[in-house]
């Protein structure tokens, strides 16, 4: 019979696979639906290559080959032992993966930087294979901080950053001189800028310094909360993203990251109208 020291290893090698793969199911989906054929479109939408509506234009311009032959038919399917290549580049879908970063100052929100300038890929340590795949959803200037999505899930990504999905998203922004209740009321009746006018969802105070207020938007337009501050003659000193699409960054400090749970992934795909994903 086993003594209690053989038992007590035993259990903490089982206690250690269990984590093991508790991180593993975090960290990777299978596909939606089921693991068969699936079609085209939806095969470069999980490749990260365009959403199935742009995947369906891609097909019908014949930039798309199916082991060798131009496919241009929108209902054929593939499947993982297909070779499938868009405008001559072999092309595959990967593991799902979703992670939450509270970005940093002076970081960049892109994938690599040939100057060699740090970007939000390089803080983030998963394996090679889902990396090599992550991109980030949207942009965060490189002076603002804050909650920034990062995925493999092409489908996902493009459909939060459609206007007509509009995901939310919530700043705490700090301005050079204090405001007034009527320039909150400003905010949110829109200003116009030069590339048309732009409101916030909502505005309000955060505590006495009235420089500091929240500003909640669903539109993303390039630096929109910057040049909103700046049409009421202010300047934005901080910026800072709070929460994006019904994430928030609540235990995450600055330039950490971690990955999204699966109610939360399942969750943001129901508001842009996609089917869960099986973890």
């Amino acid at each position: 019979m086993p003594n209690r020291t053989n038992r007590d290893s035993v259990r903490r090698r089982r206690q250690a696979e269990r984590k093991q793969r508790h991180s593993e199911t975090l960290e990777t989906a299978s596909r939606p639906d089921d693991a068969g054929p699936m079609r085209l479109n939806r095969y470069l939408a999980r490749a990260g290559v365009a959403s199935r509506r742009e995947a369906d234009d891609i097909i019908a311009a014949g930039r798309v080959r199916v082991n060798g032959q131009v496919t241009t038919e929108m209902g054929v399917k593939v499947s993982d032992d297909d070779a499938v290549e868009v405008d001559g580049q072999p092309i595959q879908p990967t593991d799902l993966a979703y992670v939450l970063l509270n970005k940093p100052l002076d970081t960049l929100t892109t994938v690599s930087d040939d100057r060699g300038r740090k970007t939000v890929l390089d803080l983030v340590t998963i394996p090679k294979r889902l990396k090599s795949a992550l991109f980030p959803v949207g942009r965060l200037d490189k002076d603002t901080t804050g909650a920034l999505l990062l995925t493999t899930d092409g489908e996902l990504a493009h459909r939060l950053m459609h206007p007509s999905h509009g995901a939310v998203k919530l700043y705490v922004v700090e301005a050079d001189q204090p405001l007034t209740e009527a320039d909150l009321a400003t905010l949110k009746k829109g200003v116009r800028l030069d590339d048309g006018p732009a409101a916030a969802d909502n505005a309000a105070f955060v505590d006495d310094d009235r420089r500091r207020f929240a500003l909640q938007l669903h539109e993303g337009r390039n630096r929109q909360v910057r040049r909103m501050v700046e049409a009421l003659g202010r300047r934005v000193v901080a910026l800072d993203r709070v929460g994006y699409a019904g994430l928030d960054l609540d235990g995450l400090r600055r330039g950490r990251w971690r990955r999204l749970e699966p109610h939360e992934v399942n969750a943001l795909r129901r508001s842009v109208k996609l089917k869960p994903v099986v973890f």
